[in-house]
């Protein structure tokens, strides 16, 4: 059988829906989403 050791624990590897987040970047997500709101509904509406 061949030899991983030099592979890392899977048992340690944290995925994304694990980490905690701050406040700071739920405000900058949402800051990001009206934006995109924005460019995707109102810029259109503006230019008819």
């Amino acid at each position: 059988m061949a030899d991983h050791s030099a592979e890392p624990d899977p048992d340690a590897r944290v995925t994304s829906p694990m980490q905690e987040f701050t406040g700071g970047q739920v405000l900058t997500g949402g800051i990001v989403l009206l934006i995109g709101l924005a460019i995707a509904y109102l810029v259109p509406a503006l230019l008819l």
